[in-house]
């Protein structure tokens, strides 16, 4: 009686993100595009797509010959978290956001690099996880490693907190304001990376790409009081900030590796 051909057995995929639970390089960037994974992919050796499922799109392949993940995670923390919380489960170690962010101070400019060393947590989501005192940091050697990649590439760059913050439009509520704080940027994801990451023992910092002004204060130069992410200069500090990301997972991985930033 003829016998049925073998199968290959079922892959093991964590449950949200379809991500494999073994296989993927342990040093990962992530973003916030679909679109930009892919980007950002295509700048390794070898990549490959190793899975998409919702607003996850996940590739692996080399830069400079580091295996490295790839992976989005779609707009706003509390789908973000989930990401970063099975890339642990799938045994990734270091994780650094690529991302965009509007500048919060004076001197920082479009297409400007803000790289972060804290986050203040106004994500949405770890407020129900921890108390709120607990901090959102990123690892010492995650900034070091970012502003060494922006000085070797020449990429316009600053350090400094930013603001993890769960509504990208006001609503009826007053904006709580940090005027006078100094802080460098807003965005909406980096607060819950840099949490899970202390909590799961991970190396994570985070680099963002100013795509427009959000201090009232700060000139808006090409008078368009319009937000319009699509400009030629945030493409070209998108670029800039992909290579940067990358060349930082490099310098880790080299620091783990017994090197020195």
């Amino acid at each position: 009686m003829p016998q049925d051909p073998p199968h290959d057995p079922p892959q093991d995929l964590l449950p949200v993100t379809r991500v494999p639970r073994t296989g993927l390089p342990a040093h990962a960037v992530v973003v916030g595009d679909p679109a930009r994974a892919a980007a950002v992919a295509a700048l390794l050796d070898g990549a490959e797509e190793v899975s998409h499922h919702r607003e996850y799109r996940v590739f692996s392949g080399r830069w400079k010959g580091l295996p490295v993940t790839v992976a989005s995670h779609g707009v706003g923390a509390p789908g973000a978290l989930l990401l970063f919380q099975e890339l642990a489960d799938a045994g990734i170690r270091t994780i650094l956001r690529f991302g965009t962010a509007g500048a919060l101070r004076p001197g920082i400019g479009d297409g400007d690099l803000v790289i972060a060393e804290a986050a203040v947590r106004d994500d949405g989501v770890t407020q129900q996880l921890l108390p709120p005192e607990y901090p959102a940091v990123s690892a010492p050697e995650a900034v070091l490693a970012l502003q060494r990649a922006a000085r070797e590439t020449g990429a316009p760059h600053h350090r400094g907190i930013v603001w993890t913050r769960a509504a990208f439009q006001p609503g009826l509520l007053p904006l709580f304001s940090y005027d006078g704080a100094g802080l460098a940027a807003i965005e909406m994801e980096l607060s819950a990376l840099l949490v899970t990451a202390s909590l799961r023992g991970l190396v994570a910092g985070g680099v963002v790409v100013v795509d427009g002004v959000n201090a009232d204060e700060l000139v808006d130069e090409e008078g368009t009081s319009v937000y319009d992410p699509h400009r030629e200069v945030v493409a070209a500090g998108v670029e800039r900030g992909a290579v940067v990301s990358l060349e930082a997972l490099r310098l880790l991985a080299e620091g783990a590796a017994g090197g020195t930033l």
